[in-house]
C-alpha cells in the first residue's frame, strides 16, 4: 500500500466493485418489486451471470490489445452511459430495458476485471504480486459487504434513481483515480484478430510448464466451488434445519474471514512463494470445510456454524492470491490478459460442471459423503500445488526467459524501483 500506483489501482477497483455490488443486488429486488414474478427475478439473476461465461476470452484479448488503464477508464465511462436507459423505466412494460442494462453492465464488468489483474503485476515488484492479489481480493470482500448491504436499502429507500446516482458516482470516482498514468505500461500490445490472439494465449499456457501445471488444480478448485454452491443450501436446510435467513448468514460471514485473510496475506506472501501459499491455503481450506460439514454430527447450533464459516473466508483469500500470482508470474506481459481470462474460463466451466453434478452426486452417494468429496477435491488440488511448485522445481521453459523456479520473477517484471520500507 506504500506504492502510490498500486494504491490508486486498489482504490479504483474497490470503488468500482462497490458500485457493481449495489447494482447486482438492487436490480433483482427492483425487478421483483416491479413485476411480483419469481421467474422474472430469476431471469435477471441469470443475465448477470451469462456475460462472464461467454465473454471471458474476448475480455482477455481486449486487455492485451489496448492499454489496460485506458481500457478500465473507457469501461467505467460506458458503465455510466449504460445506466441511462433505466431513467425511462416506469412500469413492467419496460422490463426489457432493465434486463438489457443488467446484461450490458455484467458484460462491462467482465471486461474490467481481466484488465485490472493483468495490470497489477506491472505496478508492483514481483515479490509483492501475491500480497497485492490478496489485498485486491480484500477489497472485493469489502465491496461485497458495503455494496450488497447498501443495494437493497438504496432501492427500497431511494428507488431506482438512488441506485443510478450511487452506481454512476462509483464509476466516475474510479475514472478520476485512473486518469493519471501509472509508472509502468504494457511491454507490447497485440494486433492480431481476436480469435488468433485468443489462440496465442492458449499456446502460452501450453508452452509454459508452470501454466500447464496450474490447469488441473484450477479445474479441481472450480469443481469444488460448483459442488459447494449447490450442496451448501442442502446442507443448511437438511443438516442444520435452517432456512433462507441461516443460508444468507453463513454465506455472509465468510466475508469476515476474507477481510482478515486479506489483511494478513501480505505477511504470509513475503515469507513463502506463491506455490506453497496456494498449496497450504488449499489444505487448510479443505480441512476447515470438512470440519464444517462434519461438525453437524456434534452440533447444529447456528452460532457455532457461523464461527466455522467465518474462518473459511481466510484460507479462501490465500487460495485466490496464490493462484493468481502463479499465473501472473509465469505469463509474459503481452499475453497476461488472455491467459488470465482463459484460466477464468477453466474455473467457470468446472464450476458449472460441479453445479450440474451436485444433485446426482448427493443422490448416488448421500449428502454427507458428497460434502466430504467436495472438501477432498480442495485437498487434492493443494497437494498437486505443493508437488508441482515445490522449492527448486523448474516451472518455466528455459528458452522463454521467464522464471526458472517458483520463487523467481517472469518477464512480467515490474520496473526497477527503490525498495519501500517493510511495514
Amino acid at each position: 500500500m506504500a506504492n502510490p500506483d498500486f494504491r490508486r489501482l486498489w482504490t479504483a477497483g474497490f470503488i468500482s466493485e462497490t458500485g457493481d455490488w449495489i447494482f447486482m443486488i438492487a436490480m433483482p429486488v427492483f425487478v421483483y418489486q416491479l413485476t411480483g414474478s419469481v421467474t422474472a427475478t430469476a431471469t435477471n439473476f441469470i443475465l448477470e451471470l451469462l456475460p462472464g461465461l461467454l465473454l471471458s476470452p474476448v475480455a482477455g484479448v481486449l486487455a492485451d490489445r489496448w492499454d489496460r488503464r485506458r481500457l478500465m477508464i473507457g469501461v467505467s465511462l460506458l458503465q455510466v452511459l449504460v445506466l441511462l436507459p433505466l431513467l425511462a423505466v416506469d412500469g413492467p412494460g419496460q422490463l426489457y430495458l432493465v434486463n438489457l442494462v443488467t446484461c450490458a453492465q455484467a458484460a462491462l464488468t467482465t471486461i474490467f476485471q481481466p484488465a485490472k489483474y493483468a495490470l497489477l503485476p506491472s505496478v508492483v515488484a514481483p515479490e509483492d504480486v501475491a500480497a497485492a492479489n490478496g489485498l485486491a481480493s480484500l477489497n472485493g470482500n469489502l465491496a461485497r459487504l458495503l455494496g450488497a448491504s447498501c443495494g437493497g436499502f438504496v432501492v427500497g429507500g431511494m428507488g431506482l434513481p438512488g441506485v443510478l446516482v450511487l452506481d454512476a458516482a462509483s464509476f466516475l470516482l474510479a475514472v478520476a483515480l485512473l486518469a493519471r498514468p501509472f509508472g509502468a505500461t504494457q511491454t507490447a500490445v497485440v494486433r492480431e484478430p481476436v480469435w488468433r490472439a485468443w489462440v496465442a494465449g492458449l499456446k502460452e499456457i501450453r508452452n509454459q510448464r508452470g501454466l500447464r501445471l496450474m490447469v488441473l488444480p484450477v479445474g479441481l478448485i472450480g469443481l469444488a466451488q460448483g459442488l459447494f454452491a449447490v450442496l451448501f443450501v442442502v446442507f443448511v436446510t437438511e443438516q442444520l434445519g435452517g432456512g433462507e435467513g441461516e443460508t444468507g448468514l453463513l454465506r455472509g460471514v465468510q466475508a469476515i474471514g476474507g477481510m482478515v485473510g486479506g489483511a494478513l496475506i501480505g505477511t504470509l506472501a513475503r515469507r513463502t512463494d506463491p506455490g506453497r501459499l496456494l498449496g497450504w491455503a488449499l489444505l487448510v481450506f479443505s480441512a476447515t470445510t470438512a470440519l464444517a460439514w462434519n461438525s453437524a454430527y456434534v452440533t447444529t447450533a447456528i452460532w457455532f456454524q457461523a464461527a466455522l464459516f467465518a474462518v473459511l473466508g481466510a484460507p479462501g483469500i490465500g487460495v485466490f492470491a496464490g493462484r493468481m500470482a502463479i499465473v501472473q508470474l509465469h505469463t509474459s506481459d503481452a499475453t497476461r490478459g488472455r491467459v488470465l481470462a482463459s484460466f477464468q474460463s477453466v474455473f467457470d466451466g468446472f464450476t458449472a460442471l460441479g453445479m450440474a453434478l451436485a444433485g446426482a452426486l448427493a443422490g448416488m452417494l448421500g449428502l454427507p459423503f458428497a460434502l466430504d468429496v467436495q472438501a477432498a477435491l480442495l485437498g487434492v488440488a493443494g497437494l498437486l500445488a505443493l508437488w508441482h511448485f515445490r522449492p527448486g522445481t523448474r516451472t518455466a521453459e528455459p528458452d522463454t526467459g521467464t522464471a526458472t523456479d517458483t520463487g523467481a520473477a517472469s518477464t512480467a517484471r515490474a520496473p526497477e524501483r527503490a525498495p519501500s520500507p517493510t511495514p
